[in-house]
């Protein structure tokens, strides 16, 4: 019976920054259809471990549940996606739960995933529109054009893509697949193409998509499917007709 089914937990944990990581193991009572956050949530309510001895609750981040905001990322017995769609009945036992090591950790596993926030603002990853009046309808986009479109604006910045990359190393500074990804979203743009030189100016740059090794590991993990790697193909033909417009005095894209 499904009361008598325990799930067995190895969680990596860290109390600070500074401190050395250590494992803790958890058994539960095994639920149906139950998954990672929610059994850390039965943790969170009883931190107690394997060997019967209370403990402090373990930490985590989430925020939407669904698989939209991608706060939830962690490496589910080596493989890094998102826990909130993670079902235990879909792993082998037991279940070792770790975060990202291509981010600082915070605390077990919650890391600070600033590096890629900050590399989304070097690209621009947006469309500057002064939202503060009406500008009247926007500009329309072709419908094969809207639906590839659609396809990499599902990008929820969980930053799997970059826990899979090989390139993304203490080591690199490559910016990793989904801010790549993205200038080539916002270049499709009708209204972001005003932007289109800087983006990709931005990635000719320090850390751009030179440092790209093609592993394709990125499009492997995706949660969302997004088409990473045709998107690097494509922006690797973009930033060379760039090079060339730069070099012959022309910054329009």
């Amino acid at each position: 019976m499904s009361e008598d089914k325990q799930v067995r937990f190895i969680i990596t944990r860290q109390d600070s920054p500074d401190n050395e990581p250590y494992t803790e193991e958890f058994n539960l009572s095994y639920r149906p259809n139950m998954n990672v956050i929610s059994a850390l949530m039965e943790i969170r309510r009883n931190p107690v471990n394997a060997e019967g001895q209370e403990t402090s609750p373990v930490v985590w981040d989430m925020n939407c549940l669904e698989e939209v905001c991608g706060a939830c990322s962690m490496i589910i017995n080596g493989k890094p996606q998102q826990s909130c769609t993670a079902l235990v009945d879909h792993f082998e036992q037991p279940i070792k739960l770790e975060p990202m090591r291509t981010f600082p950790v915070v605390r077990d596993l919650i890391v600070d995933r600033s590096q890629m926030f900050d590399s989304l603002k070097k690209v621009k990853a947006w469309i500057p529109i002064d939202g503060t009046y009406d500008l009247g309808p926007g500009p329309r986009m072709a419908e094969n054009k809207r639906q590839w479109a659609y396809e990499l604006s599902k990008c929820m910045t969980c930053g799997v893509c970059l826990e899979a990359c090989p390139n993304v190393n203490d080591n690199s500074d490559f910016m990793g697949p989904a801010p790549v990804s993205l200038v080539r979203l916002y270049n499709a743009h009708p209204t972001g193409e005003m932007n289109k030189s800087e983006r990709l100016e931005a990635l000719m740059g320090e850390g751009g998509i030179e440092s790209c090794g093609n592993s394709q590991n990125c499009v492997e993990v995706c949660p969302k499917g997004i088409p990473l790697t045709t998107s690097i193909a494509a922006l690797n033909r973009d930033t060379s007709l760039q090079a060339f417009k730069s070099f012959f005095g022309s910054d329009r894209a």
